[in-house]
């Protein structure tokens, strides 16, 4: 299983970017899929996560506003709408995709089963 992140890059302050991520060797259309952040020097951080059937959407409140979560079934991933970016949404941003359990916890990373390779994302003042 892969998952392949792509779209980042570097920005300005109240600039646009839409991550994708692509999965391959695996469905994962009937699993979570999440979107976690890691700047350097500090832990990895939830993002934000879309559900089984993707009909809900959690989001971290440091991006509640100004992110979407977007479920592609027909490309078997998900994107990331980033809007308003800040210089504190600088990281490198990993895609996450299935569970380990029934029951999953989207905002731990620990809870899913695998994680793509990231793309930095960095936003200048």
């Amino acid at each position: 299983v892969q998952l392949q992140a792509s779209g980042g890059g570097s920005v300005q302050t109240g600039d646009s970017l839409r991550l994708s991520c692509v999965a391959s060797g695996r469905s994962f259309s009937n699993y979570p899929m999440a979107w976690f952040r890691q700047a350097p020097g500090k832990e990895r951080e939830f993002v934000a996560a879309t559900t089984r059937s993707g009909g809900r959407s959690y989001y971290a409140d440091s991006v509640k506003g100004r992110f979407a979560i977007v479920r592609d079934n027909a490309k078997n991933g998900i994107d990331l709408q980033m809007n308003s970016l800040k210089p504190e949404d600088t990281a490198i941003y990993y895609c996450t995709a299935g569970s380990k359990y029934y029951s999953t916890n989207y905002y731990r990373a620990s809870d899913y089963e695998y994680s793509g390779q990231g793309t930095q994302v960095t936003v200048s003042s």
